[in-house]
């Protein structure tokens, strides 16, 4: 077996290769050409990784968005954790079938808890008993968590998600990448680096990023040395492109104000209650999820969003099944965005009656993805030391929010969810042994063989 290095390189694409990433240009000009990778829909972290890990499409391993509605719970999850929600074999299972002696190391890929993966390691805050949200990592085995943290210090969890998003996330989990490879010695170990994935969002593909991409491509010039100084195949991917977006469309509103969406009051505050609706929506970039309760209202729910501008297809059955969604978790009618716009999960009319966690980085309670959670908002008076007073309360054991987050969808250039073919929105494969791709270009269910060939052909 040739040991090999997967780099997903979350945003890039063809265009962005160029004068500010000199490493990754070479390592295309080395290549001859970078082939363009055929996205699976949705294009999201999740779908796209288990696409990937197991070359099926969501129909088969489950993974429709990064997140849906649990009917059986009522409730609205994104961003679990663990393997088992993958459904089918993953690349270690069909690699040690072939040499028992395979191993993978999972450096930050989603759903790496209770698997059968040798080393993971993946984000995961510590939630104390009275309210405190702190910073760290889970790693298996235990040990590496700790080995880690006091090598490189705490995982910058903060700077891996929210408005203070920078490199130093990307390059901590560069730093384990590097430490795992020399203590464990993984036949594949899979890396992830989502920093482009922020600052394209905040700003789009045609936004000032030369910064971030000089940043992005030092980090993949160190990784790739590495690696190959240690024998390694490497392999540059990504999982998709951030397409420019203008138009925030509502779903929920929309579904509200005909009358589908229940909401519970607290406080003055509202709240979606998925068992009280008739119809709503997990919006995920520029896909969501329309759970609807009763089959008889599917084709006036349909009708109602084909009128709606921003909204490109409304999938049913034979639409899901045609774009390879056709799941038990899909919602009964899936919403495409049009290429500028993308899906907010915003149920309230009145932002007076928000709920509380809706000016927070809270990914774990809003009932679908918030892209407005890289921002401060810009209507906050002195919001620096708003905040720097809110970390005092913390750091002296008061009970604190951090309300920051605004309620201003417009802020949002640049999202992702769509299949277009357009350049800047196609993800890539690079690798440094071209021989052992078929062409120009690939399908997303075949990056699992891919990925196999370079550690059992020759």
């Amino acid at each position: 077996m040739r040991r090999t290095v997967v780099l997903d390189v979350v945003g890039l694409t063809r265009p962005l290769i160029g004068e500010h990433t000199p490493r990754l240009a070479a390592f295309a000009q080395a290549m001859g050409d970078v082939a363009a990778i055929d996205a699976v829909t949705p294009a999201l972290t999740c779908s796209a990784q288990a696409t990937y890990l197991t070359g099926t499409l969501p129909t088969e391993h489950g993974i429709v968005a990064n997140g849906w509605y649990f009917r059986d719970l009522n409730e609205v999850w994104l961003w679990r954790q663990s393997n088992r929600l993958i459904e089918g074999d993953k690349i270690w299972d069909i690699a040690r079938r072939r040499d028992p002696g395979f191993t993978c190391a999972n450096t930050f890929w989603w759903y790496a808890m209770a698997t059968r993966a040798d080393t993971t390691l993946t984000p995961r805050p510590l939630y104390c008993a009275d309210g405190l949200k702190l910073p760290d990592c889970y790693s298996d085995p235990p040990e590496l968590r700790e080995d880690l943290t006091r090598r490189f210090g705490t995982f910058p969890l903060f700077q891996f998600w929210g408005p203070a998003t920078t490199i130093a996330a990307s390059e901590w989990i560069a730093q384990a990448a590097i430490a795992i490879d020399q203590q464990h010695a993984p036949t594949v170990q899979l890396v992830y680096l989502p920093h482009l994935d922020y600052c394209l969002q905040r700003v789009g593909p045609d936004g000032d990023i030369a910064k971030d991409l000089g940043e992005i491509d030092a980090v993949c010039g160190r990784l790739i040395d590495h690696f190959r100084e240690r024998g390694c195949r490497v392999i540059v991917l990504s999982e998709y492109g951030i397409m420019p977006v203008h138009r925030p469309v509502h779903p929920n509103r929309i579904l509200r104000e005909a009358g589908y969406v229940g909401v519970k009051v607290d406080l003055g505050l509202e709240y979606l209650d998925p068992g009280t609706c008739r119809a709503f929506a997990v919006a995920d970039h520029q896909i969501a999820h329309v759970y609807v309760e009763n089959a008889d209202d599917v084709p006036t729910v349909r009708a109602l969003f084909e009128r709606v501008p921003g909204v490109g297809a409304v999938l049913d059955g034979e639409g899901k099944r045609a774009y390879g969604l056709d799941h038990s978790r899909a919602g009964e009618l899936v919403l495409l965005a049009e290429p500028d716009s993308w899906f907010t999960y915003y149920f309230w009319d009145d932002d007076a009656r928000a709920p509380d966690y809706a000016r927070m980085v809270d990914i774990h309670r809003k009932p679908g993805y918030d892209p407005c959670e890289l921002f401060v908002d810009p209507a906050l008076t002195l919001p620096m030391a708003q905040i720097g007073l809110t970390l005092a309360r913390k750091a002296l054991g008061f009970r604190y929010t951090m309300a920051v987050t605004p309620l201003e969808p417009t802020l949002v250039k640049g999202s992702h969810g769509l299949v277009t073919g357009a350049p800047h929105a196609t993800p890539i494969f690079m690798t440094d042994e071209p021989r052992l791709l078929d062409g120009g270009s690939l399908a997303a269910v075949d990056v699992r063989d891919r990925i196999l060939d370079h550690v059992f052909r020759d």
